[in-house]
Parts: structure tokens; C-alpha cells; sequence
């Protein structure tokens, strides 16, 4: 999973990013509720867990907002609030689920686990001409043949499939599969490019392929176009 926590305790953010990225998935930190706003706008997370006390804006104020402008990403409320009535105003603002602080971390794993179970069908297929991506098998597909992709390779599908025939800079790739804290070699990229390219040329031929955009980026072009 691609996830955000929003958490103002170095201490306890420390510990949840470091247990979550030991189960390997992607985790990008913010501190406070002012720079999650922006961030969970600029940036497709499966799952968000957000903190209520935060140092500048709230955390139901945070998600109130990100209700309103439409986000539907899955909000995981983590708090050391506990009283009943809290958590109903937290689930009545759009939060999905609610843990209260302090917590079991397996317990948040499988929480997590559900949550983007329950939000992943929203995103199942995306298609680029005759190529679907299968995100139920994380795959690519082209009339009966198959190809199965690794999880950097299939988050990296993701943001082609999602922007068909539009340029994608380098930052944004980095940022969106190895996430705003990555201090890697930025040539992963070109790695994982030339795998994607690889795996699209074997099951589509001329059908779909990743063009780089000398200065700028790469773009996913179909067809002819």
C-alpha cells in the first residue's frame, strides 16, 4: 500500500512508519494538518492515517476539508481521544475506521489491510488502448495473453494508466511509487522504466509504450498517437 500518516509525535511516527515499511509498503510522513491537506490532494494514497491532534489544523477539521473537496480516500482516525462521542463525530465528519492511541500495531496493520481492501475496487482496471491494468491480479493484459507485474512495477503502471498520453516528470514518478521521503539513487527510475517498457513491448508490441520526453519526462503513448 501507498500510505500517508499524519502524526505530530516524532516518537510514535517513527515507530508506525518503520513497522509499515518492514511489512513493505510505501509511507510518507507529515507532521502537521496544514501540509496533509495539500499533499493527500497532490498525491493517490490508498489509505491515510490521521492523527486528530495536530499542531495547526486539527485533524477532523483536516478531514472535514478533505471530505469537501472530495477526496474519498480511506481515513484511518488515530487518536488518544476515546470517549464515545468523539469517535461518532470523527465517523460522521467521513473517517472510515478509528483506532485509539495506545495501540496494538498488528491490530492497525489489519485495519489498514481492510480498509484498502474495501477502497482498491474503486481502481481495479484501467485501460490504455487494447492494454488493461488488472489491479485484482497485478497484471497487464492484452486480449489473451498476461503479465504479471512486482509491486513497484505495477504502482508505476498505475501512474501511466491513470494519465494516458500526458507527460509525467521524474519527480512526480519518484514521489508517487517510492514516496516524498525517498533519498535512493534517483536512477531507480530509469530501472523500473526500462522493466515496464520491457513487460508492455512483450505483451502489446507497438499497441502501448512509455516515450521518454527528453528534459521533462516520459508519457504513456496508444496506438499511432
Amino acid at each position: 500500500m501507498k500510505l500517508l500518516l499524519v502524526e505530530d509525535e516524532p516518537r510514535v511516527a517513527e515507530i508506525v512508519r518503520r513497522g509499515l515499511v518492514e511489512e513493505g509498503h510505501l509511507v510518507d510522513v507529515c507532521s502537521g494538518g496544514r501540509a496533509a491537506l495539500q499533499q493527500a490532494r497532490d498525491i493517490d494514497y490508498d489509505v491515510i492515517v490521521l492523527d486528530w491532534m495536530l499542531p495547526d489544523v486539527d485533524g477532523l477539521e483536516v478531514l472535514r476539508q478533505w471530505r469537501q473537496s472530495g477526496l474519498r480516500t480511506p481515513v484511518l482516525m488515530l487518536t488518544a481521544r476515546g470517549q464515545i462521542g468523539e469517535r461518532v463525530a470523527g465517523l460522521k465528519v467521513g473517517a472510515d475506521d478509528y483506532l485509539v492511541k495506545p495501540f496494538d500495531f498488528a491490530e492497525l496493520l489489519a485495519r489498514l489491510e481492510a480498509l484498502h481492501r474495501r477502497g482498491s475496487g474503486q481502481i481495479e482496471l484501467r485501460v490504455a488502448g487494447d492494454v488493461t491494468l488488472d489491479g485484482r491480479r497485478r497484471a497487464l493484459v492484452c486480449g489473451e495473453s498476461e503479465i504479471s507485474l512486482t509491486p513497484r512495477e505495477y504502482a508505476l503502471c498505475q501512474e501511466f494508466f491513470g494519465h494516458v498520453g500526458d507527460v509525467l516528470s521524474r519527480s512526480h514518478l519518484l514521489t508517487a511509487v517510492w514516496g516524498t521521503n525517498y533519498e535512493g539513487d534517483p536512477n531507480v527510475l530509469d530501472v523500473y522504466i526500462g522493466y515496464v517498457r520491457g513487460k508492455l513491448a512483450r505483451i502489446a508490441a507497438r499497441q502501448a509504450a512509455i516515450k521518454a520526453v527528453r528534459g521533462v519526462g516520459f508519457r504513456l503513448q496508444v496506438g499511432g498517437d
